[in-house]
């Protein structure tokens, strides 16, 4: 029996494990977390390209990605994740007080972290599609999020509903580190697409 390397099924399994091995080397690179900005503007932009007709090859343009995105990238992060991280755990430690004051203090410290948040994905996507100053992107990914409400909340959604159903549902982790991020990255990517045409002058 031969397999035909042009069969559908067998297109769709290399597929697939293309998409699995990118989500094990996605999270590999992140663990130094100093590097997790570059590893998602390298992400978002193979799978931009891959989304736009399957354009690229996926696993083998990452790592050069990486590379070409690394400064741009991890000046960014540094620059809104460390916000993200302290509006979070500012609005925990509000939230466990039972106060309507400390309540109302939690809820704005939480929307605080997931605009600041939305405006990382938004930094990280232009690093991967646009080749400009670290200053525009920056003006750019703070901008995005109330030009775009709507896109905005789609491209939120999947990470979290992914922590969502982390939460409630542990096992879930296990789809999550084999090609939850992957996925998420390429369904996102249509949304990123359509944001950045609308824009681009």
């Amino acid at each position: 029996m031969r397999i035909d390397p042009e069969n559908r099924v067998a297109q769709g399994l290399t597929g697939f494990l293309a998409f699995v091995a990118l989500n094990i080397i996605f999270l590999l690179l992140c663990i130094p977390v100093i590097t997790i900005g570059a590893a998602t503007s390298a992400l978002y932009e193979v799978m931009i390209r891959f989304s736009d007709e399957e354009k690229g090859r996926p696993l083998k343009d990452y790592f050069p990605a990486f590379r070409r995105n690394f400064v741009r990238a991890t000046l960014l992060s540094l620059c809104l994740l460390p916000p993200v991280v302290l509006l979070a755990f500012s609005g925990v430690f509000w939230f466990a007080d039972s106060s309507p004051l400390a309540g109302a203090a939690g809820a704005l410290a939480l929307l605080g972290a997931t605009y600041l948040f939305a405006a990382f994905l938004y930094g990280m996507a232009q690093v991967a599609y646009f080749r400009v100053g670290f200053g525009q992107t920056l003006k750019n990914a703070l901008l995005l999020p109330p030009a775009e409400p709507v896109r905005t909340l789609g491209i939120l959604i999947f990470p979290v509903t992914a922590v969502c159903l982390t939460i409630v549902f542990p096992p879930f982790v296990i789809l999550l580190l084999t090609i939850g991020f992957s996925v998420g990255a390429y369904a996102t990517a249509f949304l990123f697409r359509s944001v950045f045409a609308r824009h681009q002058s």
